[in-house]
């Protein structure tokens, strides 16, 4: 980190005229060497994950036909033209198989 000669504050790199300049006062200097910004990142606030498979798909009632489960998520997507009807993919609760209902 380097400070400024004149007030003491923090000289920030400035990429338009590549150099470094003073929040504070403006002072300016350009350098022609090669500059190197690096940046530590505190993580001591680390990010704690809870449910990983979190599901804001609807639910509906129906039969799995790979476990027997009589629940399942469903969704809409339009397959095929858009004259016709689109089709319905579902995932079981239980097991996660997924399978359509045209």
């Amino acid at each position: 980190m380097m400070f400024c000669p004149k007030c003491g504050g923090i000289l920030l790199p400035d990429m338009e005229k590549k150099g470094i300049k003073c929040s504070k006062c403006n002072y300016k200097e350009s350098k022609n060497k090669s500059m190197v910004i690096k940046e530590r990142v505190n993580n001591k606030d680390k990010i704690k994950i809870i449910d990983k498979n979190i599901e804001t798909l609807p639910k509906t009632q129906i039969e799995c036909p790979k476990c027997g489960n009589n629940q399942a998520y469903y969704w809409l997507v339009q397959t095929r033209a858009s004259d016709e009807p689109e089709t319905q993919f579902l995932r079981c609760v239980k097991c996660d198989h997924q399978w359509r209902n045209y």
